[in-house]
């Protein structure tokens, strides 16, 4: 079995050959460091390696979350024959649905910190050979990962980010997939599914900043009718998967190590591979009840469910409306528009949410009160609720909007308000559009996917803006390149909510 992030004893005393290994020129491996770009070649001949090996049953299984989940999936596209089970956790399915891009706009969040993060070891292996000068090029890095807040983030074009190039190391991938197209091929699952006959495994979190391929890449498995089996909890990418989630603490139960206090998120992967790679004995583990379990905020309890999603959710909407309101109602006439300015040299600053970002930028719900005083922030707040509405799906924003600018960001964010007023974010996305200056149109903003009670007396809270940075770059409004864009100017937003123009976000509301 080849592993990572897992317990190598625990799979040890079940009675595994683990191996322990990483990507091509990383940590001890051989070669050149160069991100998504080996590892179906890699993981082909590793996997037919392994199962040559003396004690080898000639059957393989894999493990590993973040980048070595993407690795199974490009092992699997490659199709060794002795490769039987896969558990990609905590991955992406589409690079440009939240590796490097997201509803068009960069990740630069993700990508400024990982690939600097990253490049210290690049740097230790192949930077100059007097030490003396090597070890200046690797603190000249970190300060530029030390300083990413205040200065690094800032720096343009973030289409090819200065940064990268000052250090001479590789960025994880859009760079270089905007100059060779064909480089997605090396990373994406999405759309390729079908050519893969395995049972899987899958588990994110609903912070997590790769959540909603972890979901796409279940479904997509589930569809081709080999068995699948996901875990959705409620954590973020980096932290642990504790039972604490930026400012949330959901119990003791929602830990990864406690998972319902019945097992662990690493045993139920380990029981997965019993599955798939040893033979049937009256000691093997009995098959679970239902292929999906997820967590539901707000109750902070797990759930089994038979699909994914849900069948029995209803898409319901909630309107936008003058003065800030949002309800069921839809707008009547006579409700003017709102407007706000967005200043690419001022924008909105990261608060929570689907992070792997520098530590200044922590993930999870956070309170989005500071937020939401900014004149460039529009909020629109429902009534106290009169009973407890589960919301759990896939979350989409329809905004009827103009810009005065040739292209620029619309950003929309779902939060959930409690009776003091404190305003937690419980899911986000951007979409970048390009668009006739001053014509309303409607765009559509996904916000991946949740599981969220929101309690009576609780309200629900939509905002929209144009920024959330440095999570996403800047949008400049001047619709040059990303790879191009120096120079920025103001835009003067405007959003409809009238008969002819519903902004409105569209809800999975599950029955009571």
């Amino acid at each position: 079995m080849i592993a990572a992030g897992l317990d190598p004893v625990a799979a040890v005393k079940r009675g595994y050959l683990v191996i322990v290994q990483n990507t091509r020129g990383r940590a001890s491996s051989q070669g050149r460091w160069q991100p998504l770009t080996h590892e179906a070649h890699d993981g082909y001949d590793t996997v037919r390696w392994a199962a040559g090996l003396p004690r080898s049953t000639g059957d393989v299984g894999m493990i590993g979350a973040s980048y070595l989940g993407n690795a199974q999936w490009m092992a699997a596209l490659a199709a060794p024959p002795e490769l039987k089970v896969l558990t990609p956790t905590f991955t992406w399915s589409d690079p440009h649905d939240g590796l490097w891009t997201r509803g068009g706009a960069i990740e630069l969040g993700l990508s400024g910190y990982l690939s600097l993060v990253l490049g210290i070891d690049y740097l230790t292996r192949t930077g100059p050979a007097d030490p003396a000068q090597r070890r200046a090029a690797t603190l000249a890095l970190i300060a530029d990962l030390d300083h990413l807040k205040d200065r690094t983030y800032w720096e343009l074009p973030a289409g090819r980010f200065p940064a990268f190039a000052r250090h001479r190391i590789p960025e994880v991938g859009f760079e270089r997939a905007q100059d060779d197209p064909a480089a997605e091929d090396d990373t994406r699952v999405a759309g390729r599914h079908s050519r893969i006959s395995l049972p899987t495994f899958h588990a994110g979190g609903w912070y997590d900043v790769f959540a909603q391929g972890v979901l796409d890449n279940y479904t997509a498995m589930a569809a081709t009718g080999w068995p699948a089996q996901l875990t959705m909890g409620p954590w973020d990418h980096a932290s642990g998967h504790l039972s604490r989630v930026g400012q949330v603490d959901y119990g003791t139960a929602a830990s990864a190590a406690s998972l319902d206090l019945t097992s662990s998120l690493i045993a139920r992967r380990l029981d997965w591979l019993d599955r798939w790679l040893k033979p049937p004995t009256a000691l093997s583990p009995e098959p679970e009840t239902a292929p999906v379990k997820i967590f539901v905020m707000g109750p902070d309890r797990w759930r089994d469910e038979d699909t994914w999603p849900l069948a029995r959710a209803t898409q319901t909407s909630f309107y936008l409306h003058a003065q800030g309101k949002l309800s069921q109602r839809p707008p009547h006439h006579g409700e003017d528009p709102d407007s706000y300015c967005y200043d690419p040299t001022d924008p909105v600053a990261t608060c929570g949410g689907n992070l792997l970002m520098a530590s200044a930028y922590p993930p999870g719900p956070q309170d989005q009160r500071a937020v939401e005083q900014r004149p460039d922030v529009l909020v629109y707040t429902s009534e106290p609720l009169s009973h407890d509405l589960e919301v759990t799906g896939r979350l989409t924003v329809l905004l009827d909007a103009a810009s005065d600018a040739p292209s620029t960001d619309w950003v929309a964010r779902l939060c959930d308000v409690d009776q003091e007023g404190r305003s937690l974010n419980i899911a986000d996305g951007i979409r970048r559009i390009r668009c006739r200056p001053g014509e309303p149109d409607e765009h559509r903003i996904d916000l991946w996917s949740t599981g969220q009670v929101f309690p009576a007396g609780h309200r629900l809270s939509v905002q929209i803006t144009s920024s959330s940075f440095p999570r996403w770059d800047r949008n400049p409004n001047t619709g040059a390149p990303p790879s191009e864009a120096t120079i920025l100017r103001t835009a003067r937003q405007t959003v409809f909510h009238n008969p002819a123009h519903p902004s409105r976000i569209l809800l999975p509301v599950i029955p009571r």
